[in-house]
């Protein structure tokens, strides 16, 4: 059994120890990272899933950027323990947050990232939307929350101010 929760400054520490684990040396060099400076995380998205023990399993972190003028949902990064990986926890990570960023009135999501596995979630390649090199422009990925949300949005994707 795990328990969702939001995450909270004790967390921090935790949550970079599993994202070094999952992801490679040097991920913080990224284009969406660059974003992220300087900028506060979306704190009633972001969570962690914790075991019966305690124990860090999996956690999901969302940020605000700007492309074209408007207010846009950057998901990610969404981690899962090695050791837990295949138990369907990011994709639970995903849907709980995604279906809560739409409560609060958020619009419209994107990421970078699979399309094969995003897909799943709704998430499709955006047209016209252009991550800070280097990012390969067939992962920046998108969603739209409510009908039409990204319609005639584009651009390229800029810090949130």
């Amino acid at each position: 059994m795990y328990r969702l929760e939001e995450e909270t400054a004790e967390d921090w520490w935790e949550v970079e120890a599993l994202l070094d684990l999952c992801f490679a040396p040097g991920r913080t060099a990224l284009s969406s990272y660059r974003l992220r400076e300087d900028v506060p995380a979306v704190k009633t998205l972001c969570h962690v899933l914790r075991d019966d023990d305690g124990v860090l399993a999996a956690a999901i972190r969302y940020w605000p950027v700007r492309v074209g003028g408007r207010d846009v949902l950057l998901l990610g990064p969404v981690a899962v323990h090695p050791t837990r990986q295949g138990e369907g926890l990011g994709g639970l990570l995903i849907h709980e947050t995604l279906a809560e960023a739409r409560r609060l009135g958020w619009s419209r999501v994107m990421l970078v990232g699979d399309a094969p596995y995003y897909s799943r979630f709704g998430f499709r390649k955006l047209e016209g939307v252009y991550m800070p090199p280097p990012t390969n422009p067939d992962r920046v990925l998108g969603l739209e929350l409510s009908p039409g949300a990204w319609h005639g949005v584009g651009g390229t994707v800029e810090k949130a101010e």
